[in-house]
């Protein structure tokens, strides 16, 4: 049975002004990708990796191209309609975490849902509790981020990325500060949110990760040097 497209862009090109005139991240970008799949976004420093995931999670608009994300024409939203549309379809996992350290674990998963009301209050807390459940930390749900290992963080910033339910999980370099073992359970986690119908995206440059993907897109100056669409 063959998938549905959860993210499409066509002829995407960004343009950014510089000291010195006009710099172009990203050069007629067009891709498509499946819903359910874990997809790798490689390429060195400056290739344009950062710009395409700020693309895809409506931080940014394409200077010209479309960019759709589960039917949704996200370049044409308006600023106050794609943070609302980005609060409850997009989840982000950073790779230093950016937990809040003078809240909880579970009052960092649960505030996501406090900004968009996606759930009645009476039902967050369980909802935190159940996340943090799914990534092996709820023992920790009452501890400060700061008296967590990096891997439990990462794990907490995972689940707080889930909070709202999203049907999009973008990780940038999530594993960069992590020890082997820790990185290949995150990647595990990111398998089984791919495998429950959630399209998963991580930007990586770690090659000992590559088994783990459906995919791998890969940019060099702008420019996408490996296959645009995924086979479902």
């Amino acid at each position: 049975m063959q998938k549905s497209i959860a993210i499409e862009l066509t002829n995407v090109t960004k343009v950014y002004p510089v000291a010195s005139g006009l710099f172009q991240a990203l050069r007629q970008v067009t891709l498509s990708i499946p819903t359910g799949q874990l997809v790798a976004v490689t390429g060195k420093s400056g290739s344009g990796k950062s710009t395409l995931l700020n693309l895809i999670t409506g931080i940014d608009k394409p200077s010209e191209g479309r960019v759709a994300v589960n039917g949704i024409r996200i370049d044409q939203l308006s600023e106050s309609a794609l943070a609302s549309w980005r609060g409850r379809n997009v989840g982000v996992v950073f790779q230093f975490f950016q937990l809040l350290p003078t809240l909880t674990i579970l009052e960092n998963v649960m505030l996501p849902m406090d900004f968009c009301n996606t759930y009645p209050k009476r039902d967050r807390k369980e909802r935190a509790l159940h996340l943090l459940d799914q990534v092996a930390i709820r023992e920790q749900a009452d501890k400060f981020p700061a008296a967590l290992s990096g891997g439990q963080q990462q794990r907490a910033a995972i689940a707080r990325a889930l909070a709202n339910d999203p049907a999009i999980l973008v990780a940038d370099e999530p594993t960069g500060n992590l020890d082997s073992q820790t990185a290949h359970a995150i990647f595990h986690l990111f398998t089984t949110l791919a495998r429950a119908g959630k399209t998963v995206i991580v930007v990586t440059h770690e090659k000992e990760f590559v088994v783990w993907f459906e995919n791998t897109i890969t940019l060099s100056d702008g420019a996408i040097v490996t296959p645009t669409s995924v086979n479902p």
